[in-house]
C-alpha cells in the first residue's frame, strides 16, 4: 500500500535531517494519512478511503465527498476515487433529469 492520499495525491517528500553539527542525512516526510469512512449522499452509502488529514478538512470545507469529487481534477485522484467520481456524476445527472421531467 503506497503512502499516497487517494483524493489529493499528496505523497512522501524527501529532505534532510540536519544535526547540531550541520551533518545532513536523508529522511522522508510522510503525509498524515488516516483511514476514514465518508458518506456519499448521491450513492447513499459510506465509502472507505485512506486520505490525508488535510484532505479531510478540504472535503468538509467543500461540502462533503460528492462536492469534493465533482470539483477535483481527474489527474490527482486515485483510480478508486476516479471510479467513485464517475458514479457520483452519473447519479447527479440522473437526478437532474428526473427533476426536470417531474417539474
Amino acid at each position: 500500500m503506497s503512502r499516497r492520499c487517494e483524493l489529493t495525491g499528496k505523497g512522501a517528500l524527501v529532505g534532510h535531517t540536519v544535526s547540531h553539527s550541520n551533518i545532513k542525512t536523508k529522511r522522508r516526510f510522510l503525509p498524515n494519512l488516516v483511514n476514514v469512512t465518508l458518506q456519499s449522499d448521491a450513492l447513499g452509502r459510506g465509502v472507505r478511503l485512506r486520505i490525508s488529514a488535510n484532505a479531510l478538512k478540504s472535503v468538509d470545507h467543500r461540502g462533503g465527498l460528492d462536492a469534493f469529487l465533482l470539483k477535483a481534477r481527474d489527474t490527482e485522484l486515485s483510480p478508486r476515487a476516479l471510479l467513485l467520481k464517475r458514479q457520483v456524476s452519473k447519479k447527479a445527472v440522473a437526478a437532474k433529469a428526473e427533476a426536470s421531467a417531474a417539474g
